[in-house]
């Protein structure tokens, strides 16, 4: 079987190609920059955004994987993240569909939902979170992934492809979970919460609800978008205050991230799973990164959000990886958990 993979030479696309190569399926992948070298791939340069060559590439393919995009709406102006992102992506199932290929993989992002480049507050119904809950996005990156997941159920509709969109969070690299630099930021966090939640009640809401104006006054400046810092917004240093630092950066992506060689996985068993249509999937670890009781995260983060769709025990992760372990098995391989498997208090 052999299967295109687009942005093959991005982490999560490298981790692909070598789980994809070790388990015997012939790969050619395509970029923009000339002169790669993807042990146990075929190369070929091309831009997902030029139909005509593309189509050429997906030729002779069983099968699409659909990485390549613009990763962030810091690098480039909103056009041009959502002209890339969203034509790119009807471009592949375009090619695809011509070329008689019925399913395609792509990389979707936890972001979809409305999170880390946000301008505003998350608004979260219910925890775990799960694809089902309605999104809210308010920036040009995470838009253009809630609209590609559109485009997948377009093709679904219009050509039968199926596939599934991967709603990948931070991923990490294969060391990071088990490096000593992340067991120390994970205890360092560990202390400031317990810090935090041994304070009286009213003093604990009141430290919290001031960070939340200062956070939401930051986001409202739009510093993590195109431009910020010609504007006079800079990111700020959360070494200046970790407790700042957790509630603008960590609490906007649920204390979630994978493991590259799980995305890895995910993206294999999305491949050659047996179902048809399109679908949405959450793929995460298991846990919160921080491994700290997550009932504890939520009284102090999203006090206001009461209801749980189910019980939620230790680390479990606020985001629900059940769809897809139903549709296509995925189970975290590397997981937090393993790495660091002491019960958080």
């Amino acid at each position: 079987m052999r299967v295109l993979v687009t942005g093959g030479t991005g982490s999560v696309g490298k981790a692909a190609v070598a789980r994809l190569v070790r388990r015997g399926w012939e790969v050619r992948v395509v970029g923009r920059r000339s002169g790669m070298d993807v042990p146990g791939a075929e190369y070929a340069v091309c831009d997902v955004t030029c139909y005509d060559d593309l189509r050429e590439k997906v030729r002779g393919c069983d099968a699409v994987i659909h990485l390549a995009a613009i990763a962030q709406p810091t690098k480039v102006p909103g056009p041009e993240v959502f002209r890339v992102n969203v034509a790119g992506t009807f471009n592949v199932f375009e090619a695809a569909a011509k070329e008689g290929i019925r399913r395609v993989v792509q990389a979707s992002s936890i972001n979809a939902f409305g999170c880390f480049w946000s301008v505003g507050d998350l608004r979260v119904d219910y925890f775990p979170v799960d694809e089902e809950h309605p999104t809210y996005t308010t920036d040009p990156y995470s838009f253009s992934k809630e609209v590609i997941e559109a485009v997948g159920d377009y093709y679904w509709r219009r050509e039968g492809i199926s596939g599934a969109a991967l709603r990948l969070p931070w991923v990490a690299g294969q060391d990071h979970a088990a490096g000593e630099r992340h067991r120390r930021r994970m205890q360092q966090a560990r202390e400031m919460l317990d810090e935090l939640a041994a304070l009286p009640e009213a003093e604990r809401r009141e430290r919290m609800a001031a960070v939340r104006r200062e956070v939401l006054d930051h986001r409202s400046r739009r510093p993590f978008e195109y431009g910020a810092r010609e504007r006079g917004v800079a990111r700020p240093d959360s070494r200046d205050d970790a407790l700042f630092g957790m509630y603008v950066g960590a609490r906007f992506n649920f204390w979630a991230f994978v493991d590259e060689r799980d995305s890895a996985q995910a993206i294999e068993k999305a491949l050659s799973a047996e179902y048809e249509g399109s679908h949405v999937l959450f793929i995460n670890d298991s846990h919160n990164w921080l491994r700290y009781d997550t009932e504890k995260l939520l009284g102090l983060f999203f006090p206001d959000v009461a209801r749980r769709t189910r019980c939620i025990r230790g680390s479990e992760s606020l985001v629900s990886i059940d769809r897809a372990r139903e549709l296509i098995r995925f189970d975290p391989e590397h997981s937090v958990a393993r790495v660091s498997p002491e019960e958080p208090a």
